[in-house]
């Protein structure tokens, strides 16, 4: 199979309140010594050979605060070291970094797709979780992207924000239809104790708007109102939290779905060959000096049992609106020391379809259609 490349940009202008991730506020200083260390990776990774990449994703972070210049560089390291075959090219971006200069020079040296990290159409939303951007930025934003020629946006939305109405949440899905992205994804705010946010929400306290977070019943109705509407609008539901226009799903994300290879690159970045699964070092600096004194930036190299491979089959595959072919995951690690694994999963499978909260259509096993808002612990207890 093509390669899937994503490259990592772990810099960003402030820290989100819900983020949880590996993500930095750093001096401009070090951007181009970071371009220059993830090039010198690329050089370094694929040795004599070409391999065959077929999509490049520059995500974070913020990869849209980097130099033009810079991302121009590492495209082209890439172009020097994979065949590239018809690749989509995806950088994510927040609206108030873009500029008509910025995105004439993305869309010259090979990008062919933005994603926009929206959150909200609503300022005070925006505000309270400390993005930068404001919702006039949006369609600013989005008017420049298709002036530079960019025919192919994506957009995120965020459920569960501090101080989200029903009325503001069908204010920013309205807004968005306006702007007709050709992709759309739209997640559930994550409650967990790696960001701001979350652990303040689970300690019961009051910063950072934490009781102002909708009731998980009222994100469920959010959620529902969406996929009515998106569905309305010609959009194709085909992940839980992702849908598109007609050809316009997102190739790259697809390959993480469907266990495919991708090669990540940078501080954080994951990697997966089809047998193994690894990671580089999260801290960007330390990452840089040790590309610098050649040593492999790689850690957390853990190989892939059959029985972690068979339980990624499924909890991928239930992600996606088709569902699985229950049949031939069965036969394909059916000879692999997966027989006690298969009939507990097969109990499972029968007492979640009982519940009416998986359906079994036409060989196909999926998460029944008015239970996706639960759909991660329906996973939980199948994979328990």
């Amino acid at each position: 199979m093509t390669l899937g490349i994503y490259i990592q940009v772990p810099f960003c202008q402030t820290k989100c309140t819900y983020c949880n991730f590996h993500t930095g506020v750093v001096s401009r200083d070090r951007y181009q010594p970071y371009a220059n260390a993830v090039c010198g990776e690329i050089a370094g990774a694929t040795q004599a050979r070409q391999p065959a990449a077929d999509t490049i994703y520059f995500g974070g972070g913020t990869p849209s605060l980097l130099d033009a210049a810079a991302l121009a560089e590492i495209l082209g390291a890439l172009r020097a070291s994979f065949l590239l075959e018809a690749p989509e090219i995806t950088l994510e971006a927040d609206p108030e970094t873009i500029t008509p200069e910025k995105a004439n020079s993305w869309r010259a040296s090979g990008f062919n797709r933005t994603s926009l990290g929206v959150q909200s159409f609503n300022d005070r939303e925006l505000q309270t979780t400390g993005r930068m951007h404001r919702r006039a930025d949006i369609a600013r934003a989005a008017e420049i992207l298709r002036t530079a020629g960019f025919e192919n946006i994506s957009m995120d939305l965020i459920i569960g924000l501090p101080h989200q109405t029903r009325e503001s949440w069908e204010q920013s899905v309205s807004e968005l239809l306006d702007l007709r992205p050709e992709h759309i994804s739209i997640y559930m705010l994550e409650v967990d104790e790696g960001s701001h946010l979350g652990k303040e929400s689970l300690a019961g306290g009051a910063r950072y708007s934490a009781p102002a977070i909708p009731p998980d019943d009222t994100q469920a109705e959010f959620y529902d109102s969406a996929c009515a509407r998106l569905a309305a609008a010609g959009y194709g539901h085909y992940e839980i939290s992702n849908w598109a226009l007609p050809r316009r799903r997102s190739r790259h994300n697809l390959k993480y779905w469907q266990r495919e290879p991708y090669l990540g690159l940078g501080a954080g970045a994951h990697s997966f060959d089809g047998k193994t699964r690894w990671a580089n070092v999260h801290d960007s600096a330390k990452y840089v000096a040790m590309i610098e004194q050649g040593i492999s930036p790689r850690e957390q190299i853990e190989p892939v049992t059959s029985e972690q491979a068979f339980e990624e089959e499924f909890f991928l595959g239930l992600r996606r609106l088709e569902g699985i072919d229950l049949a031939q995951i069965e036969r394909r690690y059916a000879a692999n020391g997966t027989s006690a694994r298969l009939a507990k999963i097969r109990e499972q499978v029968d007492s979640l379809r009982a519940q009416r909260l998986l359906v079994f259509e036409a060989g196909r096993l999926r998460v029944a259609p008015d239970r996706l808002t639960i759909s991660n612990s329906i996973l939980a207890e199948l994979l328990a």
